[in-house]
């Protein structure tokens, strides 16, 4: 799954890369540019729904329930300032499905329990402004998680062997892609890797 941040493709216009990144064969994407209001985050969500819907790639929208279901994206997702999930899905009952960050094994089993459908795990490697929890915990939260795990947090195809060997179900990347000077090989790249 790409995860949007409009700052990340140096001056490129985010939909062109997601575009190409699209077309590569990318799944999943997560539109997250959470400092947008919301009409201004509504278009940008039309536009990526219009994107995704012609390769019959999945959207799910960061936070924004509302968002969300205006475009008829796939899923939203939570971060731990969101509504809770168990709200949510209440919410939106199974109209769209529920993603939800966490960092630790019991998140994911709080997640889980609230009605969430995946969760992302991490920063498995370290970040701008985020250290690294580290393979062990990946491992150990997976092992243990009773919902499908995407890895986050600085992520290279380098790197998804050793994810997939811990048990991730997949991976959640921004800047593999978004920064990439070639994002349509960037994300073949990963998605071979994968394979």
């Amino acid at each position: 799954m790409l995860v949007t941040d409009r700052h990340a493709p140096g001056g490129r216009d985010l939909v062109t890369v997601v575009r190409a990144a699209l077309d590569a064969g990318l799944p999943a994407v997560q539109l997250r540019d959470k400092d947008l209001p919301g009409r201004t985050l509504w278009t940008l969500a039309e536009q990526l729904r219009r994107e995704t819907r012609r390769t019959g790639a999945a959207l799910y929208v960061n936070d924004r329930v509302d968002v969300a279901l205006a475009v008829e994206a796939d899923g939203v997702h939570l971060g731990g300032g969101s509504l809770p999930v168990g709200v949510t899905r209440s919410l939106v009952g199974r109209a769209l499905q529920i993603g939800a960050s966490t960092h630790a094994a019991a998140e994911i089993a709080e997640r889980a329990a609230g009605g969430a459908d995946f969760a992302f795990f991490g920063p498995v490697f370290a970040t701008p402004g985020k250290t690294a929890s580290g393979m062990g915990a990946l491992a150990t939260a997976v092992r243990a998680a009773p919902i499908p795990v995407l890895a986050i947090g600085g992520i290279t195809p380098a790197d998804v062997a050793a994810v997939r060997a811990a048990g991730a179900h997949g991976v959640a990347v921004i800047r593999a892609i978004l920064a990439a000077d070639d994002p349509t090989r960037a994300t073949r790249a990963l998605l071979g890797a994968l394979r």
